[in-house]
């Protein structure tokens, strides 16, 4: 059995630990709050995206675009994968990463090569590991407060290449937030964008906002005009929406980080209380009977004199 300093050695250490993860679990739930109200403010514009860009792609009828262009033969597709910059939160990363590879391994069986670009340290770290898969963009340290800025470099490496044919197909990776105790790992279709009004109303009803799917089927009859045409207005409002996509997506994994992280460290203060119990028990038995043996030793040389 250990010795007492070294049970009482353990247990100070096991109380530092604690605190340490108590104030990660607050500071996760204050910045939560933050992260989801920044995450709720930038849906209705991607709603409206939809729309708009339903409406002009039925105005323009004459017109294909590559992003609504569906591709049968595919030699070449590719990732964007929102992840963390730090860990302690979880399963988070390695939960979508589990979720993605599956595909990845599928393609390249298929003979398709896979390029990725990666959002957040853990992902840029994890494919840069991963053999067989084309590292051609990354962005990191996008803050508490991400901006669209940030991620449209590596966004424009994706669009340009998918429309000059270096790319058949575009998907999207990233921690879908459904509340506090759930996150999602998901991966979407995101060019060509998805037409299915099935699919699309299937993800709303899920809450997955970031669903780039575009409902060309509309409940009314409205006519706008275009200026200059409707052809101009869709080539400009589809990379804007694309980019607001992945923006969207980048929001929701920051509050899927936070709350991942607040749920960890909670439970690493829980099972820190439980090993601090039971070495306190361990070294009030281990104390109980350094006393006991004391007092019988006393007690037995009283007895000899």
């Amino acid at each position: 059995m250990a010795s007492g300093r070294e049970i009482k050695t353990k247990i100070k250490s096991t109380q530092n630990m604690r605190k340490v993860t108590r104030a990660l679990e607050m500071v996760s739930a204050a910045k939560i709050r933050r992260a989801q109200e920044l995450m709720k403010a930038s849906r209705p514009y991607a709603r409206s995206m939809r729309k708009v860009i339903a409406h002009v792609a039925q105005a323009s009828t004459d017109f294909s675009h590559p992003f609504l262009t569906q591709r049968d033969n595919v030699g070449r597709v590719g990732y964007i994968v929102v992840s963390t910059d730090r860990g302690l939160c979880g399963g988070l990363n390695s939960n979508l990463f589990r979720q993605l590879l599956p595909a990845i391994v599928e393609w390249q069986k298929q003979g398709v090569q896979v390029d990725v670009v990666a959002v957040g340290q853990k992902a840029i770290a994890f494919f840069r590991r991963l053999k067989g898969v084309n590292l051609i963009g990354s962005v990191s340290h996008l803050g508490e407060k991400p901006k669209l800025e940030q991620l449209v470099g590596v966004i424009k490496v994706m669009m340009d290449s998918y429309t000059a044919n270096g790319l058949d197909r575009v998907f999207l990776a990233y921690n879908d937030f459904i509340n506090t105790m759930t996150q999602k790992p998901t991966v979407d279709a995101l060019l060509p964008l998805p037409l299915v009004a099935s699919e699309l109303e299937a993800h709303e009803e899920a809450g997955e906002s970031a669903y780039a799917g575009i409902k060309l089927e509309q409940d009314h009859d409205w006519d706008y005009i275009y200026e200059p045409d409707a052809q101009t207005v869709l080539e400009h409002v589809l990379g804007r929406y694309v980019e607001s996509v992945v923006y969207q997506a980048a929001l929701e994994n920051l509050a899927s980080e936070h709350a991942a992280r607040m749920v960890a460290m909670k439970s690493a203060s829980d099972n820190a209380n439980k090993v601090i119990d039971e070495l306190t028990l361990v070294y009030n038995k281990a104390r109980q009977a350094a006393i006991t043996q004391e007092i019988s030793e006393i007690v037995g040389g009283a007895a000899a004199v």
